[in-house]
């Protein structure tokens, strides 16, 4: 008989259950996949737990090594493996080909099926076996169809100006793109991507770029890239969903007198007359001028009053006349 007990390669008991053998063989083949396994002798230990499995899920090679253990002096097997296995042993190496025998090409099995790609979960998306010329070609030779999945969405942030989310615009953005070699490793690689930004996109929204994330398996399609908008604006504005709000200073007689002045605004130069009286802090309503978003937002002018600074003769007496003509007003503090 073989040296090793194919139930102990299997970590099971000589009774358990085929459910209990397949369930044991899986978390085995993620364990010590060669792609992921740090053991210095992964290709034979996969092998090894092959073999063993090879012989355990066949009811009648079961059967058989079954009553080889219960006289193991009969002799049954030689030292290459039970069952005619050597080719998959230590000698041969790991071959996708074995792994591929024991899922039967996709056939399901008592528990409604296992798939290839099951075992490409545990290794994330872009696993190598997809890239060496192995696994990669396995659908087109075995049916391996189901190990094509699509590639990870990549997120990340795109600052615009705000005359661009009012107008529309034309940004390139620079990426420094993972790309997986045809040996397993990964590099990265730049790339120059030229997006729309879409007239009345709001702050927080996303910008979807179909296929530009990353690489899918085998034949998987390519994620997505979502790209998050942050809205770079003036410090004198502030922005609450479509609305925004703009401080303008005036001068104490503008808001005294109710004067007429020009606004350089995101929505353009605007016309705006200052009502009479009007006080530091209060604001204008300017409706539909916000951005233009499906529910147009509005433009608020925050009134603020600077007075001038007194750096003549004549405008020290203009204050003092000021002061005068105003002697009977109380100020409340």
């Amino acid at each position: 008989m073989a040296e090793k007990n194919y139930y102990d390669i299997l970590g099971v008991k000589k009774d358990a259950s085929d459910a209990d053998i397949k369930k044991k063989y899986r978390k085995l083949v993620r364990q010590y996949h060669p792609d992921v396994s740090d053991h210095p002798d992964a290709d034979n230990k996969i092998a090894e737990i092959n073999n063993a499995y090879e012989t355990i899920r066949d009811k009648d090679k079961r059967a058989e090594y079954d009553a080889m253990l219960d006289n193991p002096f009969a002799g049954q097997a030689g030292a290459g493996g039970f069952g005619g296995q050597s080719t998959s042993g230590g000698q041969g190496g790991f071959r996708w080909e074995d792994v591929k025998d024991q899922f039967g090409d996709g056939e399901a099995y008592g528990d409604g099926g296992f798939r290839f790609d099951d075992i490409f979960s545990a290794f994330g998306h872009g696993a190598r076996g997809s890239t060496n010329g192995q696994a990669g070609g396995q659908s087109q030779r075995g049916g391996f169809g189901s190990q094509d999945s699509k590639g990870q969405d990549q997120h990340a942030e795109i600052t615009v100006d705000l005359a661009s989310v009012y107008n529309g615009d034309d940004y390139s953005i620079k990426l420094n793109v993972p790309v997986r070699q045809t040996n397993g490793s990964v590099d990265y690689d730049n790339k120059t991507l030229k997006i729309k930004i879409p007239k009345g996109i709001t702050d927080g929204k996303q910008i979807r770029l179909a296929g530009q994330g990353a690489a899918g398996a085998g034949r998987g399609k390519n994620g997505d890239l979502f790209l998050k908008v942050k809205i770079l604006h003036a410090d004198n504005i502030r922005i609450e969903g479509a609305d925004v709000y703009q401080t303008v200073n005036i001068a104490p007689w503008e808001a005294a007198l109710g004067e007429k002045i020009t606004v350089s605004t995101p929505a353009g130069k605007l016309g705006v007359t200052i009502p009479k009286n009007s006080k530091s802090g209060s604001n204008l309503r300017l409706k539909g001028k916000g951005i233009p978003a499906k529910q147009v937002g509005d433009l608020y002018l925050t009134l603020n009053i600077i007075n001038p600074d007194i750096n003549t003769e004549a405008a020290s007496q203009a204050y003092e006349q000021l002061k005068q003509a105003f002697a009977e007003t109380s100020i409340e503090r």
